[in-house]
């Protein structure tokens, strides 16, 4: 990779192909059958396939970079981690919880289609996720699939995303101050951050000890997205976000902005990529695109 602004450019151009195989990945999963769950797939398929930054998948296989781990099992497991993303973008976007009407571009799934068929593909999606991580083609040891399986559970679940989306319903009732709102994202959004990279090291089957850097990366660039997220839903364009901003400001929610400042949590975000970098400085031109996906996390426009 080139310094500065080219790595950033070939990084964009990995990403465009990691979405393309992704893609092609959710439609010959969710081949539309001929039968009475049609509706189902197309809904889950409306959600999946197109659309989204594919971060997530990205990030897979920069890690897995490091480890000289085929891309064939990265891009699986970056499948298996889309699904669960998928699945919790359908779910927030319901009236019971954010109510919105555009994700990504189109109608959320509830507006395409109905609110029962909604949850239904948001249920399926998340089981297939497991599905896809217990199959022998993402890797042969059965050890190394069980972990994944297990890591996986534990940042979706309570001790992760889905403890972080209640987190994110009560921060309507209640004010939040930074560290509650920053134990919130680590959550909501760093918990499945996390895991893109824990699973290069689980599949590379390396030891906790030395796992450190990565989870130190993992955890900045997660915090960092977020606080990017924040400044975009008070700077951003709707039409290039593909979906509604100024919510958490009309919810009455706290956020890394309002509780900082636009100037200073943009200098914080921009910290956190400095640190996330350095937590990679024990590895060489192998780390390349790791290091531009931090930056790009606060450079992005949507």
């Amino acid at each position: 990779m080139t310094e500065g602004g080219g790595a950033v450019t070939d990084m964009l151009a990995r990403a465009r192909d990691v979405a393309a195989q992704i893609d092609r990945g959710f439609d010959r999963l969710l081949a539309v059958p001929d039968d009475a769950r049609a509706r189902l797939y197309e809904a889950m398929r409306h959600a999946a396939i197109g659309g989204g930054k594919r971060l997530r998948p990205l990030l897979v296989q920069a890690a897995c970079d490091l480890f000289h781990i085929s891309r064939e099992s990265a891009l699986r497991v970056g499948l298996a981690i889309e699904c669960i993303h998928v699945y919790s973008l359908i779910h927030d976007d319901l009236p019971a919880m954010d109510d919105d009407d555009m994700r990504r571009g189109k109608p959320t799934v509830h507006k395409a289609f109905d609110e029962a068929t909604a949850i239904l593909a948001g249920d399926c999606l998340h089981d297939l996720a497991f599905e896809v991580l217990a199959d022998e083609e993402t890797h042969p040891d059965p050890f190394v699939r069980i972990e994944l399986v297990k890591a996986l559970a534990t940042c979706s679940g309570p001790a992760g995303m889905a403890g972080g989306q209640m987190m994110d319903l009560e921060a309507e009732r209640t004010r939040f101050d930074l560290a509650t709102v920053t134990r919130l994202q680590n959550l909501k959004t760093g918990a499945l951050i996390c895991f893109c990279v824990e699973a290069a090291a689980i599949m590379a089957r390396l030891p906790q000890e030395a796992r450190t850097g990565l989870h130190g990366y993992a955890r900045d660039i997660g915090l960092a997205f977020q606080i990017a997220d924040d400044l975009l839903d008070v700077e951003g364009d709707a039409a290039l976000a593909g979906k509604a901003l100024a919510k958490d400001a009309a919810a009455g929610k706290e956020t890394f902005v309002s509780l900082l400042g636009v100037e200073a949590a943009r200098e914080r975000a921009h910290m956190l990529v400095d640190q996330a970098k350095d937590h990679l400085r024990t590895h060489g031109a192998e780390a390349d695109l790791l290091r531009a996906i931090a930056d790009y996390i606060v450079e992005r426009d949507r």
